[in-house]
């Protein structure tokens, strides 16, 4: 049990610092942490039901994790080699194209909650 215990603990400090990366290396993130608070607050002073603003809240979470999946992209691809090469570019733009879809998925959600409250 208390192994399982300093597992979890310790994917907790890995996730963190991954996280914190990303904090301080893309500027993207800074950008959809503010979009998320601002939506955040949205969510929660809307009169939405439980699951409208779960759903509304969890697709927020889910672009910061495409954002993070995006950087850990562009930091292999870099690793690899600095030079530039058709496939390193397509990888890192399909990384971004993650990004965007998943931002548009949220933003499809927000568009039929809305409509619903009018």
């Amino acid at each position: 049990m208390w192994q399982q215990v300093m597992r979890v603990r310790q994917r907790a400090i890995w996730s963190w610092e991954g996280f914190a990366h990303v904090w301080k290396t893309e500027g993207s993130l800074a950008q959809w942490i503010v979009a998320n608070i601002v939506f955040g607050i949205l969510a929660l002073v809307l009169p939405l039901t439980a699951g409208e603003r779960g759903m509304l809240l969890m697709g927020g979470i889910i672009v910061l994790a495409a954002e993070c999946m995006n950087t850990a992209i562009e930091r292999i691809v870099d690793d690899i080699s600095t030079e530039k090469r058709d496939a390193a570019k397509q990888a890192k733009d399909c990384g971004s194209a993650a990004v965007a879809v998943t931002a548009i998925g949220v933003g499809v959600a927000w568009v039929c909650v809305i409509a619903r409250l009018l």
